[in-house]
């Protein structure tokens, strides 16, 4: 789960982290008596939205004055901001934050996430912060320093220390350094987060260390334990699509082809996208039904993905483990009745259960096209979408009958001439 930059640095603050002071907007009016409200000389109006590069594409203005600050209020409030995370149909400005100005002296970057690796979380720093930040990780990886926290003694003070000064924080401004990492990691480790990152971490003019920005994602599989970060969720952000899946603990993701798959398991369902794009289809959506679906549950994937007005075929991929094969076949008739099916729909299924599963499927009287594995299903299903029949296999063809030897001429005569006695 995502949460905006604003409500990032509200828990930020609550562990110690400076930041500049600040408050949202969500009007023209509201902006100019938050910038009448901080007062001072300059103030930085940001668009919030749950992606990164808004500076980039015009949602981040200056203002020197409140004049400015109406007048950038009204063009971003409203906007249509595309980003490199937001696709070219962007991604619509319904809240701002609203800033005093700050003395930038130097701007770095640091970022905490669980590496699966090492099972440890790891902090990265860089003395390139700011919009490029991606290309210093692209291009030059060297200048991104990383140090893997043990969980059972936490950050260090060495560590701390050692990445600030490695990413040019001078000595005069260690000890800020210093607690700023310190409180980044308990605050990742107290609120479940699965990426916590500041971009730009700034030096200002007078040497303190000051989080300029705030990004924060939470596990959601940790969320029961937070209900104050799932008072932070804000829907406008999300696909619906992938606000009704979650109401079915469905994992569903958007995606921009035509294909729609449902699988179990996560693993599979990368698997079968990528076979998708083998033979040459491009996949609607991640979906991964889990390994308790319920018939309801399984239709209520099928009105999901068909939600999608893209979507010109399905592709059902299922592994029969602690999943039963005939629970899915029963869901999928039952969603293909409800739904009214116009479609394809490509099934494949193995594990418990196949055989019974298979007849149900067949017994319905649905067209569903059957495949025997993996990449029977993708070609099938691409064909599908092209409106082309996929050929069946050939029989082998039946090795020819060997004919009886012939007698040889000796015996052949010996018989006649006892047939003639």
């Amino acid at each position: 789960m995502k949460i905006h930059e604003y409500q990032g640095k509200q828990i930020f603050r609550e562990y110690g982290m400076p930041t500049p002071r600040g408050f949202p907007a969500m009007s023209v009016d509201e902006a100019v008596d938050v910038a009448k409200k901080l007062g001072g000389k300059v103030w930085v109006v940001k668009a919030q939205i749950h992606a990164g590069g808004r500076g980039k594409g015009g949602g981040v203005k200056v203002a020197k004055s409140i004049d400015e600050v109406r007048q950038h209020a009204s063009r971003i409030l409203g906007m249509q901001l595309k980003t490199h995370q937001t696709g070219p149909e962007g991604q619509k400005v319904r809240r701002l934050l609203i800033e005093e100005g700050a003395d930038i002296k130097k701007e770095t970057y640091a970022g905490m996430v669980v590496d699966r690796g090492t099972q440890k979380v790891v902090l990265m720093a860089s003395s390139e912060g700011g919009m490029d930040i991606e290309e210093v990780a692209a291009k030059t990886p060297e200048k991104i320093r990383k140090v893997f926290i043990d969980p059972a003694q936490g950050l260090s003070d060495t560590d701390a220390d050692e990445i600030a000064l490695g990413i040019g924080i001078p000595q005069s401004a260690l000890a800020e350094g210093r607690a700023m990492f310190k409180a980044l990691y308990k605050c990742f480790d107290a609120t479940d987060a699965s990426l916590a990152e500041i971009n730009p971490l700034v030096l200002t003019g007078d040497n303190r260390v000051i989080a300029l920005d705030a990004k924060l994602n939470f596990d959601d599989n940790a969320l029961f334990r937070h209900p104050e970060e799932v008072a932070m969720r804000d829907l406008d952000e999300e696909d619906p699509l992938e606000i009704e899946a979650s109401k079915y603990d469905l994992n569903y993701i958007s995606l921009d082809g035509n294909i729609a798959c449902m699988v179990n398991g996560a693993g599979l369902a990368m698997a079968t996208m990528d076979t998708i794009k083998l033979f040459g289809g491009s996949p609607a959506n991640f979906l991964d039904v889990g390994g308790g679906a319920t018939a309801e549950k399984v239709t209520a994937a099928f009105k999901i993905m068909l939600s999608n007005k893209k979507v010109k075929a399905i592709l059902v991929n299922i592994f029969g483990g602690i999943m039963k094969c005939d629970t899915i076949a029963t869901g999928i008739v039952a969603a293909a009745r409800e739904v009214k099916l116009s479609v394809p729909l490509v099934v494949r299924m193995k594990g418990t259960n196949e055989d019974l599963g298979k007849k149900i499927l067949k017994d319905s009287g649905l067209p569903i096209i059957s495949a025997d594995n993996m990449g029977d299903a993708g070609k099938k299903v691409v064909a599908a979408v092209k409106g082309k029949k996929t050929k069946p296999k050939p029989k082998p063809k039946a090795k020819p009958k060997k004919r009886a030897r012939k007698a040889p001429k000796k015996r052949a005569k010996k018989a006649k001439k006892k047939k003639r006695k």
